[in-house]
């Protein structure tokens, strides 16, 4: 679902903040389930759906055995990125170590190391579209896309002048070579469920 509230925001004469646009929206009720972003100036709420959650649990998983760290990785928290109001709360970030919240208690983008977004129907032009170019432009070394309506994934990495130079794309059940790249592993997908 999208709410456009740049048409809104034109006609009261003012330009709010993400921080103020978050504030209206914590005022606003969000349906139990459901994560609230805003790329590009416009708000997306999409459900968190159980073949979702499934997908991001694994790679937290295999992510957490890899380093030894639960620490290093977050899930739906917000981060604000470069471009015309973008607030993202990526499905799961691997942070970089010794990365420190601002006083505020936000990441930057520059700390990130790995975003993964499993694909949701009503927002898949999203994470296709908007945030690949912006953690691109953000400088974001690997970037995951699972996407478990076609069963397969799409990995962007080495990000330069706002876009990725290199695409890998597996069907899940094949292993994902990531040993090049700063997570240094392979993620097995073979237990990456389908939405049907």
């Amino acid at each position: 679902m999208t709410v456009e509230l740049t048409d809104r925001i034109e006609m009261a004469g003012e330009e709010l903040t993400l921080d103020e646009l978050f504030e209206r929206l914590e005022r606003m009720p969000v349906p139990d389930g459901y994560k609230v972003e805003i790329v590009e100036g416009s708000v997306h709420m999409s459900p968190q759906r159980r073949t979702h959650w499934k997908i991001i649990f694994n790679v937290a998983q295999q992510i957490s055995q890899h380093t030894g760290s639960e620490d290093d990785i977050d899930s739906d928290v917000r981060i604000d990125f470069p471009g015309h109001l973008n607030g993202f709360a990526p499905d799961l970030t691997k942070v970089r170590s010794g990365a420190e919240a601002d006083a505020r208690g936000r990441l930057s983008p520059a700390d990130l190391e790995f975003v993964l977004e499993v694909i949701s129907r009503g927002t898949a032009a999203n994470d296709y579209g908007p945030k690949l170019r912006v953690y691109a432009a953000a400088g974001v070394p690997v970037y995951l896309i699972a996407d478990p309506y076609v069963g397969r994934c799409h990995v962007y990495t080495q990000p330069k002048d706002g876009a990725y130079r290199s695409e890998l794309t597996v069907d899940f059940g094949e292993p994902l070579d990531l040993t090049h790249t700063v997570l240094g592993m392979t993620l097995a997908t073979d237990r990456f469920p389908r939405e049907r």
